[in-house]
C-alpha cells in the first residue's frame, strides 16, 4: 500500500460520503494492520474513529469483508464470540480488504459514521477508485 494508493481509496471515498450527504471517518491500513491514511470528515461522530479503526482492522486480519464475519459471529455461527478477540471486531459492514492484481494483500479501508450500508457504499467507492488506478497502471 503506497501512499497514492492510500490518497486514492481516501479521496474517492470522501467524495461518496460527501455526495450522499454523510461525514464519515475513514481508515486506511496497510496488509500488517498499521494505519497507513485516516480522515474524519467534518461532522462525523467521534465513535465513528474507533469503529472505522476496527472494520479495517477486522477486514485486513481476517483477508474478508466484515460482514461476512457476521456468518461465523452471530450466536448460531460455528465461531460466535470471535468478534470479542484481537482487541475487538466488527461484524457488519464498512471494512474491505484491499489486493492487488496478483492476489497478495495491499491493506484495507475501513468508513463509520453513516448506517450501515451507507458505510458500505462508500467504502465501495474508495476500492473502486484503486481498482481503476491499479488496472491503468
Amino acid at each position: 500500500m503506497t501512499s497514492n494508493q492510500a490518497e486514492i481509496l481516501l479521496g474517492a471515498a470522501k467524495s461518496k460520503a460527501a455526495e450522499i450527504g454523510i461525514a464519515v471517518s475513514i481508515v486506511v491500513m496497510d496488509p500488517g494492520g498499521n494505519l497507513k491514511c485516516f480522515s474524519r470528515m467534518d461532522g462525523a461522530w467521534l465513535g465513528s474513529i474507533d469503529i472505522a479503526m476496527k472494520k479495517a482492522k477486522t477486514s485486513v486480519l481476517f483477508e474478508m469483508e466484515t460482514r461476512s464475519i457476521w456468518e461465523f459471529s452471530k450466536p448460531d455461527g460455528s465461531a460466535h464470540g470471535i468478534e470479542l478477540t484481537n482487541n475487538g471486531l466488527v461484524s457488519f459492514a464498512g471494512g474491505i480488504p484491499l489486493k492487488g492484481e496478483d492476489g497478495q494483500m495491499l491493506g484495507s479501508i475501513g468508513v463509520s459514521g453513516g448506517q450501515v450500508a451507507q458505510d458500505l457504499e462508500v467504502a465501495s467507492a474508495g476500492v473502486a477508485a484503486l481498482s481503476a488506478r491499479l488496472a491503468t497502471g
